[in-house]
């Protein structure tokens, strides 16, 4: 891992993508795909450096061996917490077959040993229409990148840090959910918050990160996180030994515009249809971003940034196929109707007294110069460009870095020779 820059020493990345080296054959898939240039392979083995990991997952679907794992928490789990919620990221609802609704996913949960579910479908939808009354008095820079995707907003802190005065300060619904259901258990119960244990169910490893380690906040409100692959299985089961059980929650109604939310467009339901635009994948996000730091899409007022293919329901962490779990959304949605769950002057109240702000900016990523001081750092820039084109500048990847100017960054460093470049020695093998 790298070290990080004396200003910011004390940082420390939490991640959960963990590399078993036993499994991993170093065929540099991993190194290609990330997004960040954050994998080098030395000795055959891939490795990460901790601060341009953003956590996005790509590498975990690009590893042929299943070197690469995320790291959540189990599924069964010990604590000293007197009440157990979980909190169900509604992508969840879409990797079951269409005859399970949210309420058997519900009492399924509860048998799995959960005191209480929240469902955050309820709670999108009233952020939907905070990011409406958002986007009505905002005043620039334009335009608005959503900041619910939290491997987008990575990808943007480490290569597009100027972009980061884009990104909306609204929370992100699974944190107001922890914070109100936190906040309404311990009042019912007479029992202090931190008390209460929150558990949210994701289909992406960026989320889990979120929560250990937010970038806008100092504590999460949630309590930890659990992959939807791992709690499928055994909630499919609890779900399945159900019968002729009927839950308590069979009368509560989710909001189809919040279990809209995982799928691409999802977030924009409220907005009107010429003013933004949705994009999901890495190819076509950096597109996007592109643009938006050429100043060239100063029309569009908003942009949806979804990291994972189709919208959450396309992350690594899920299990169905991303467009078979949109087509039982859209399904899902039909079923529970499109009319509004939620009281708009309500939401409008909570949102002049601050509710769904973020605590704090966020910021772009710090990144370690080449060296603390500033004058041999400009040296070592300087000493960078000049390996840089003595290279052959194809980004073979042979000498296990993504591109040939990460090599020559490396060999300033120290951490490589310019003799390491398979490529060069090839080339002049031939030509004696």
């Amino acid at each position: 891992m790298l070290e990080m820059e004396p200003e910011a020493e004390n940082i420390r990345y939490y991640h959960t993508l963990k590399i078993l080296e036993e499994k991993c054959q170093g065929r540099m898939r991993c190194m290609r795909k990330c997004p960040t240039q954050a994998i080098r392979v030395r000795r055959g083995k891939a490795h990460i450096l901790e601060e341009l990991c953003i956590d996005c997952g790509e590498c975990i679907n690009a590893c042929p061996e299943g070197a690469i794992v995320p790291l959540t928490d189990p599924v069964e789990k010990t604590s000293e917490f007197k009440c157990r919620v979980a909190i169900p990221s509604p992508a969840l609802y879409s990797q079951f077959s269409v005859d399970i609704h949210p309420p058997e996913i519900f009492a399924g949960l509860k048998k799995l040993g959960f005191d209480y579910i929240c469902d955050v479908s309820l709670v999108c939808e009233s952020v939907s229409e905070a990011l409406r009354l958002y986007l009505q008095e905002h005043e620039g820079p334009w335009p608005v990148i959503s900041s619910f995707c939290p491997a987008a907003i990575r990808l943007i802190q480490v290569r597009y840090p100027e972009l980061t005065e884009h990104i909306a300060r609204l929370e992100v619904p699974r944190e107001l959910a922890a914070k109100e259901v936190k906040s309404e258990l311990s009042r019912k119960l007479n029992i202090a918050p931190e008390k209460i244990e929150a558990v949210y169910f994701t289909s992406c490893p960026a989320k889990a990160v979120s929560i250990k380690q937010p970038a806008e906040k100092e504590k999460s409100w949630l309590d930890g996180s659990i992959s939807i692959a791992d709690i499928y299985s055994p909630l499919l089961s609890a779900i399945m030994s159900l019968g002729e059980e009927k839950s308590e929650d069979e009368a509560h109604q989710p909001s189809a515009i919040g279990m809209g939310w995982p799928v691409l467009g999802g977030t924009c339901s409220l907005l009107e249809p010429e003013s933004w635009v949705a994009v999901s994948g890495i190819i076509e996000l950096t597109r996007i971003l592109d643009d938006i730091e050429k100043s060239k899409l100063r029309e569009v007022k908003y942009v949806e940034a979804s990291f994972c293919l189709e919208g959450c329901i396309g992350g690594p962490l899920a299990v169905e196929n991303a467009y078979v779990a949109r087509v039982k959304t859209i399904r899902l949605e039909n079923r529970y109707g499109k009319q509004p769950r939620i009281q708009k002057e309500e939401v409008q109240k909570l949102y002049r007294e601050g509710h769904y702000f973020l605590e704090r900016r966020i910021q772009p990523r710090p990144i370690k110069p080449l060296h603390p001081d500033i004058a041999k750092s400009i040296a070592l820039m300087k000493e960078k460009e000049k390996i840089y084109n003595l290279l052959p500048r194809v980004d073979c990847g042979l000498c296990g870095c993504p591109t040939c100017l990460a090599f020559a960054e490396d060999v300033v460093k120290g951490l490589l020779n310019i003799s390491d470049c398979l490529y060069n020695s090839i080339r002049k093998e031939r030509s004696r």
